[in-house]
């Protein structure tokens, strides 16, 4: 089901399919290039997603997920036009972030800058074998301004950003998962239809555990150690005394009382 009550826009296709929102980079013939529009769309979708949603994923046409910003747009902005288009990119790629559901990303091809900004924002990044990922900004006499300093880092570590951001140099799918940049490896070819598996399979989690999972931990990893503690009893005491964990969980004693019989 397309949607029409979100800005209308040729380059981002917004979808339902069952409960699971698809939104889709649709600028094949640039790359999928991210331009002020395709970001805006992006931020005004998370800002207020259907309520049916129990997940999202986050894909693209064509052979790449984003050859990184329109730069196009930016050669002729001043300093004050720059920072307000970085803080628009923020508030976009942070209502991602702060998603109550699941946002799943499939990763293919050039996930170059903008692209990997965007990718960074979501809670789970699968990867095709052949997808290569790259900030080469600081090749280019520029800055990220999507968030990257921030979330990539902290997936990363800031040594191996500064090494990426200073080189410019390509990182392979290989070394994405082992330094932490994705997290789940698809088979050749089947990277869209494996994450739409994983978005489907989290949807049907209780989704105030959904919840807690994405925004407690998030939180959690900002506390001194005492504070993270005392957040997880928090969390666990909200889940665990929900009716939908009650039922879950009397369903899963039912179950197990029958195979004993």
């Amino acid at each position: 089901m397309n949607h029409s009550g979100f800005p209308n826009s040729a380059l981002i296709c917004v979808e339902t399919s069952e409960n699971i929102g698809v939104i889709t980079l649709n600028r094949p013939e640039k790359r999928n290039a991210m331009n002020e529009e395709m970001i805006t769309v992006v931020g005004e979708v998370f800002a207020a997603p259907p309520k049916e949603w129990k997940a999202v994923l986050i894909k693209a046409e064509g052979d790449h997920f984003s050859a990184g910003l329109d730069l196009s747009e930016h050669r002729t902005r001043s300093p004050e036009e720059v920072m307000d288009i970085s803080s628009h990119w923020h508030r976009a790629t942070q209502s991602v972030s702060d998603s109550r559901i699941p946002v799943i990303c499939a990763l293919q091809g050039y996930v170059i800058g903008a692209g990997l900004e965007l990718a960074s924002a979501a809670h789970v990044r699968f990867a095709d074998p052949a997808s290569r990922f790259c900030l080469p900004e600081g090749r280019r006499g520029i800055f990220v301004g999507g968030g990257a300093s921030v979330r990539v880092s902290r997936l990363i570590g800031v040594s191996r950003l500064t090494e990426m951001m200073l080189s410019g140099r390509e990182v392979d799918c290989a070394e994405a998962i082992s330094i932490g940049l994705c997290q789940r490896l698809s088979k050749p070819g089947r990277v869209q239809e494996e994450a739409m598996e994983y978005a489907r399979e989290v949807s049907t989690n209780a989704p105030l555990s959904n919840r807690m999972i994405l925004l407690a931990l998030a939180q959690i990893g900002e506390m001194p150690p005492a504070s993270g503690l005392f957040t997880e009893s928090l969390a666990a005491a909200l889940t665990q005394t929900s009716s939908e964990a009650v039922d879950r969980m009397n369903a899963f004693f039912a179950k197990a009382h029958e195979k004993q019989l």
